[in-house]
């Protein structure tokens, strides 16, 4: 299927907070849905369009909508008018290249993170941006496709594991983050596996498909980089907010995670310095095995000079030479060159230069 993909040069001389979508298509249609909650109970919708939702009053202190597929600006503008957000935070949400980030607006907090997750054959991260908006009742998720990413989640505040009802909107919030943090987690240990079989592989066979390999799995930590490294100073700062809008409790749910992105920088940093430890592995063993096909040309090659040295003093043409005018002399020419290649061979192989 074609993707389809809006450019940035759309947006060329249009003010700031225009609606325009900027990224690559990843479904048809958009979806909402919608949870609202608290200790009393929940209650879930799905709405088809943004239509039907106009009537949709909650019952519940809290309410989680989520929309997946951003293609659809009067989707945004719609929800954006119903919860007073800033054009600002609208354009961001459509612009799916954002690196992650943490914007304060007074009555609600703006995140932006990123989702990454390994295609079927496991040979390409791919890459989705989640915005969260953060109000004193409201979670808004943003998501580019469903990937059934938060569906943990849905699930635990059906069965309420643990009273996560009662906690409010801002733990739904951080939920969300640890949920996408232990996807990384995911993604670290399926690199760190693809690695050590790497190793082990190319001290044996060093090969071209090994070289192209290991410049996807650089390409790998490429993208988790740049996706954990803003994430973790996005974290810290939402930690040491002085927003109203986080709790004490949750923001020591927070200190959490921050210290698991610090922990997946450092397994990062590892993997990293370990591909390119094997890249030089890699470029050493080729530079080995070249080094050892000359060597046994050079021998070869040193083996046969006798002879051709022998052969070409018998072939001067001068009329008295020892042999020439024996009948026996081509036997005895050959059997010299036959006689210095071994006695060569044998000086090599004692002093272990054919191996």
């Amino acid at each position: 299927m074609a993707r389809t993909r809006t450019k940035r040069s759309r947006k060329l001389g249009l003010p700031p907070g225009s609606l325009v979508h900027l990224g690559e298509r990843k479904t048809a249609t958009p979806g909402i849905s919608l949870i609202e909650f608290d200790a009393g109970g929940l209650i879930e919708h799905r709405f088809e369009s943004i239509e039907a939702s106009r009537n949709f009053q909650p019952r519940h202190k809290t309410v989680w909508l989520n929309v997946h597929g951003l293609h659809d600006p009067e989707v945004l503008a719609e929800i954006g008018s119903r919860f007073g957000l800033h054009p600002l935070v609208l354009e961001d949400v459509l612009n799916t290249d954002q690196r992650p980030k943490v914007e304060e607006y007074g009555d609600y907090l703006y995140l932006v993170a990123r989702m990454l997750t390994m295609n079927a054959e496991g040979s390409e991260v791919l890459s989705e941006q989640v915005s969260i908006v953060l109000g004193a009742n409201f979670v808004l998720s943003f998501q580019e496709r469903p990937t059934g990413t938060f569906d943990a989640l849905r699930e635990r505040l059906r069965q309420d594991k643990r009273h996560i009802r009662a906690e409010g909107a801002d733990y739904i919030a951080y939920a969300m983050l640890d949920v996408m943090v232990d996807h990384y987690f995911a993604l670290m240990e399926n690199l760190g596996e693809r690695i050590d079989a790497m190793e082990d592989m190319l001290l044996d066979r060093p090969s071209r498909e090994l070289l192209h390999r290991l410049h996807e799995l650089k390409r790998v930590t490429l993208h988790l980089r740049r996706a954990i490294w803003p994430l973790r100073e996005a974290v810290h700062q939402l930690q040491h907010a002085s927003s109203e809008l986080l709790r004490p409790a949750t923001q020591i749910y927070l200190r959490d995670v921050y210290d698991h992105t610090v922990h997946l920088l450092e397994s990062l940093d590892t993997h990293r310095d370990l591909l390119a430890g094997m890249l030089d592995i890699y470029l050493s063993s080729v530079s080995n095995r070249l080094n050892q096909e000359l060597r046994a040309l050079t021998v070869i090659t040193t083996l046969f000079l006798p002879a051709g040295l022998i052969a070409g003093t018998f072939g001067m043409n001068f009329h008295n030479m020892p042999l020439l005018d024996d009948a026996q002399g081509f036997f005895i020419a050959l059997a010299l060159m036959v006689g210095v290649a071994l006695a060569m061979a044998a000086l090599f192989w004692r002093r272990n230069w054919l191996g």
